[in-house]
Order: structure tokens, then C-alpha cells, then sequence
């Protein structure tokens, strides 16, 4: 069923189910729903909102597990909200276990931002907590657990806050809410990571498969390392979803022939980053994590988990497939933006698997290039690849290599050097500019941080400290931190930050895996080259493999905060620490 719609109204899309398809398919494709609690999602708002924590079963496509559902569906209801409005929030927990919810970008009181352990307590079984606090912005967000792995289950769904000014330049509204589900409880899929970690990984690499020089398959060898190491989860036992809908489901957005629509897109998985597009139908980026930026057009974005971009198109008469490829190119999620209901659009077939180069092992400057604009952005080829070669036979140095990869005498001193530590980018780059894996060869327009400007000057104010943060790892054994040290070991040696202290991060990503970095309760100006008032506010920040990160931030929000790496396993595994604030302003000083 889908409902019309006006731009001041947000439509999750449509709920039919699609007829079983007859023909073999891959895994991943298999998006049959069966769901024995409701699909999508509905909407609550006002000033008092009720929201109940559920256990439930869930199916799609032959895929059937333990959900957790939140006012009975997966996803979980949108939460809309209004500029300028007080909200009172109350989660009533029926589960046989703590539970929480952190609303994903909003600025709020700490004891409000729904983490146990660091903001508040949890919410115990039986009980019902009371969220409140004042709407500081607008936009596109969402909320989620931050109790054990939750999230993994289906606990969570999306925020829109309505601003206080109307947005002329659309006419039809929907959210793109990006998720996956497996039937295989999300502890089990961390224990199968910790015994083996390619365990999801069907894409390995043969002796002869591709066209990688055999001197490099013995230099990946040599490190023990697998250049296919793209996702840790994958279509393996995923089903990707939009808006809770598997692929074959015909989830629809309806329109209007001349219609200007904005589709807020929202990564609320637990471990995929998403290519995407509309093939033959360009996007122009309105918004990034909820914040207003100068309009840019592309074909093509990759939205890592936790981030939100928010797009419009014009799509001509037709149906149009919107698809979110994994970035591994395990699976895609599927949906059709069609003027004729009922008809659905045919996505394009699964692009070829991702390869990692030179550049993603933190070798950026010997390959030429540090992810420009120019050829493959610094990502693809291999100009420099015999640097330590052999000059009579061109031969690579492995045990040369491999040492350099875990030279650890030029990380800073405060970096826990240890078994959770088995490389570092010896010559890590700043990535600002590349697109995405995956995307630095394509032939089309795809979106990069350095095409990000605020549409608002940022106050113009300089750093008056910097400080830098590892991205450390060991993939073997699935131990995952910051600065070689796990969050359990450090809860008690927070990052501190004096009351609005202007302070530039840096994070050098020293693992060969993408990670999107979530600072909680605070936005921050990525170093991105636009110039210091015109840098764009994030709260999420993707840190390439092998590169670098830059963000300015003004510590002006009191207490203690999360941040982490928003891939689920990970922050499980110990890549997360505390951001503490002191000392609170006094009254009148400050919000």
C-alpha cells in the first residue's frame, strides 16, 4: 500500500510482499519477507512519545531468527520530531535483558545519550526510562541500542527533525533507511569472527584469479595478509534491507511525474557500507549527518555505517531502481522509485569484488598518488610497488615488507604496543579525497569529503592543541582498538577535553579495514580543505585503510560521551573509548 504524499510528510514506503521466485538465487538476493512481526515502520511525534523494546521473530527470504522488535516492527518506528520543540521519550524494556537507546546525532544532555556504562545506567527488564531534553537542529538521523549487540537484532530505526524553516526545493519526502539481518545471533557471529576471521569471506582469491602480479600475491602472502579483506560480515549469511524490506519484497517510492524528492539516506547497519545509486539518474547532496552543505551532484556515494546523506533527484517518468550495493559486492538492497505503481525497476547484476592495493596497507606515497582526484585517486595500480625490490630481478623484499608493517618505533609513546597491535602504516596519507573502496576506477561522478562545504560559515576559530588517536588491530585475532588498547582496559583513562578546548584530531587508521568513527553528543569540522569557516559538520567520519583523518572540534558539550568505531564487532571487540568534558560551565556560561 502506498499512501501520496506532500514534501511535509515522510513516507517509509511501500509494504506489499513480492511473489516467490522460482529460479535459483544468490544469498544474497533471497529478500522473500515472511516476517512474523510487521515489516517497515511506522511514525510516533509529539511532545510525549511511548516506545516498547520487544522480543520477536523475524523472516526474509528463507532467512527466519530472533529479532528484537521496537513498538512491534524491524526496523522500529520513525521518531519525528521539530526544531525547536522539548521531547519525553519513554522506553519501556520487555526484554529478559538490559536494553538502551542512543540517539545517533542528536545534541543533547549526556545522561540523555542512551550509552550504559558511560551516560547512564541501561534500562533494566521490566522497567521504563524517561529520555528528555530540548531539539537543538534539524535533520536526518537515527536511534539504536548501545546495549551488547542489539543493534545486530533489528533495535533500531530513524529520526527526522522538522526545521523551523521550510525547505522549498522538494516536493516528495522519503527515508532510505539501510540495514541487514541474518538469522545467526549476533554472538555467535562474534565468536565465529574471533576463531576466524574470513569466516564470511566467500570472495578469497585463488592462486590465478584476477590479474594481480604473482610477485604481489607473494608479498600478501608473505605478511600473511588477504587483499580481499574488504567486510567482515557479508552476503554470506546477510540479507541487505531498505527500510526493513529484503530485495525481491517490491518496495516502492511512489512519485509524480516532475517531482523534486529528497531521500534522506541512513546506514543503520551493523557492519555494511553501502555504495549508492540510481543508475541514470544523478543525486544532488543537500546534507551530511544531518548538516546542510552546498549542493553538489554526483551518481554515485558510499555511506559508511552511522553516516546519513541526504539527496534530490528528479527522476523522469519510469521506474528507477535505487540501489545500495555492499562495498564488498557480496549483495545489494534494492527498491524502486517508480511513477507507475506497481512496476519495478531492474538493478544492475553485482560488480566485480574489491581488491586492496599498496595504498590500503598504509603505502599511499609509493604508489604515486594520496588519493587525488587524478587517474584512481591513489588507489588503484601499483607505480612504486618495487620500492625495496631487488634491483637485478625487481623482486619484492617480503621479509623487508613485512617488517616495515609492523615497525613500531615511529608510533607516538601512549600507543600500547602489544599482541592486539600486527601492523602499522608505515607511510600513512591523507584520504580525504578518495571516494570509497571500490569506487576510485568507476566512469562516473561519485562523491568524496573534499566536495563537502558547509552552506553556513562555520565561527572562525584555530586550534589550540592537537592530538592523535591509532586505529589499531590484529584481524587474526579480532582484537580491535584505540592506541593499542582495548575499551575495557581503559575505562578509567578517559580522552579528555577542557570545556570548549578548539582541539584538532587526528586519526591515523593504522589497519587495513575501513572504520567510521562516532564522536557522541558533539558535531565536528572535518580538515578537508574547504577553508576552516566553510569545513563541513560530522558526527561520523569514515578513516580509509592505510590513511588518515583530520577533524576540528570544540569541546562545548559537558559530560561524558562514546566514541568508537560504529562497525558493531568492532566497538565490541574494543575499538571505543570515553570522551569526558570537564569542567561544566557554570550557569549562564554556556549549554
Amino acid at each position: 500500500m502506498q499512501t501520496a504524499l506532500t514534501r511535509r510528510r515522510l513516507i517509509a514506503g511501500s509494504f506489499g510482499l513480492a511473489a516467490v521466485a522460482s529460479v535459483p538465487m544468490p544469498a544474497w538476493a533471497r529478500g522473500e519477507s515472511l516476517s512474523h512481526a510487521r515489516q517497515g515502520f511506522g511514525e510516533v511525534s509529539g511532545e510525549r512519545i511511548a516506545l516498547s523494546v520487544d522480543s520477536h521473530h523475524f523472516a526474509v527470504g528463507g532467512r527466519s531468527g530472533h529479532a528484537i522488535a521496537v513498538n512491534g516492527t524491524v526496523p522500529g518506528p520513525l521518531v519525528r520530531l521539530r526544531e525547536g520543540q522539548k521531547v519525553r521519550i519513554d522506553v519501556t524494556n520487555n526484554l529478559a535483558e538490559d536494553t538502551s537507546i542512543h540517539w545517533h546525532g542528536l545534541l543533547l544532555p549526556f545522561q540523555f545519550d542512551g550509552v550504559p556504562g558511560v551516560s547512564f545506567p541501561g534500562i533494566k527488564p521490566g522497567q521504563t526510562f524517561t529520555y528528555e531534553f530540548p531539539i537543538r537542529q534539524s535533520g536526518t538521523y537515527w536511534w539504536h541500542s548501545h546495549s551488547g549487540l542489539q543493534e545486530q537484532e533489528g533495535h533500531y530505526g530513524p529520526i527526522i527533525i522538522e526545521s523551523a524553516t521550510p525547505d522549498p526545493r522538494y516536493d516528495r519526502d522519503f527515508v532510505v533507511l539501510l540495514s541487514e539481518f541474518t538469522p545467526v545471533h549476533p554472538h555467535e557471529i562474534a565468536r565465529k569472527l574471533k576463531v576466524g576471521e574470513h569466516y564470511y569471506n566467500n570472495q578469497m582469491q585463488t592462486a590465478t584469479e584476477g590479474d594481480m602480479p604473482l610477485k604481489d600475491r607473494l608479498m600478501w602472502g608473505a605478511m600473511r595478509m588477504n587483499p580481499r579483506d574488504i567486510s567482515d560480515v557479508t552476503g554470506a549469511t546477510y540479507t541487505f534491507l531498505i527500510n526493513g524490506h529484503g530485495p525481491l519484497d517490491g518496495l516502492e517510492y511512489l512519485f509524480n511525474p516532475g517531482e523534486r524528492i529528497r531521500l534522506r539516506v541512513i546506514n543503520g547497519s551493523a557492519m555494511t557500507f553501502f555504495n549508492v545509486r540510481i543508475p541514470g539518474v544523478p543525486m544532488t547532496v543537500i546534507a551530511a549527518d544531518g548538516k546542510d552543505v552546498e549542493e553538489f551532484e554526483v551518481d554515485e556515494f558510499q555511506i559508511g555505517t552511522a553516516e546519513t546523506y541526504d539527496v534530490i533527484v528528479t527522476p523522469p517518468a519510469g521506474s528507477h531502481a535505487l540501489v545500495a550495493e555492499a562495498m564488498d559486492r557480496s549483495g545489494m538492497g534494492v527498491a524502486s522509485i517508480t511513477s507507475h505503481k506497481g512496476h519495478r525497476a531492474t538493478p544492475p547484476p553485482l560488480r566485480e569484488p574489491v581488491t586492496l592495493t599498496m595504498a590500503d596497507m598504509g603505502m599511499g606515497s609509493m604508489e604515486g598518488g594520496h588519493g587525488s582526484h587524478g587517474g584512481d585517486g591513489g588507489h588503484g595500480g601499483h607505480a612504486g610497488m618495487d620500492h625495496g625490490a631487488d634491483e637485478a630481478t625487481g623482486a619484492m623484499d617480503h621479509a623487508s615488507m613485512d617488517h616495515s608493517m609492523r615497525d613500531t618505533s615511529k608510533l607516538p609513546p601512549d600507543v600500547k604496543v602489544g599482541p592486539g597491535l600486527d601492523m602499522v602504516s608505515p607511510m600513512p596519507v591523507d584520504r580525504m579525497d578518495f571516494p570509497g573502496l571500490g569506487l576510485d576506477k568507476v566512469d562516473h561522478r561519485v562523491l568524496r569529503y573534499t566536495d563537502l562545504k558547509a552552506k553556513r560559515p562555520n565561527p572562525h576559530r584555530m586550534p589550540t592543541r592537537q592530538l592523535e588517536i591509532h586505529l589499531t588491530g590484529n584481524m587474526e585475532r579480532y582484537m580491535w582498538s584505540f592506541d593499542g588498547k582495548k575499551f575495557s582496559a581503559v575505562t578509567d583513562d578517559p580522552i579528555r577535553f577542557a570545556f570548549d578546548e578548539r582541539v584538532r584530531v587526528k586519526l591515523v587508521n593504522d589497519t587495513m579495514m575501513a572504520h567510521p568513527i562516532h564522536l557522541h553528543g558533539h558535531f565536528f569540522e572535518l580538515v578537508n580543505g574547504a577553508g576552516m569557516m566553510n569545513q563541513p559538520l560530522k558526527h561520523t567520519v569514515v578513516v580509509q585503510p592505510g590513511g588518515t583523518a583530520t577533524f576540528d572540534l570544540t569541546a562545548n558539550e559537558p559530560g561524558d560521551w562514546a566514541f568508537h568505531c560504529h562497525l558493531l564487532y568492532h566497538m565490541h571487540a574494543g575499538m571505543m573509548q570515553t570522551v569526558t568534558v570537564r569542567p561544566f560551565p557554570k550557569a549562564g556560561e554556556g549549554a
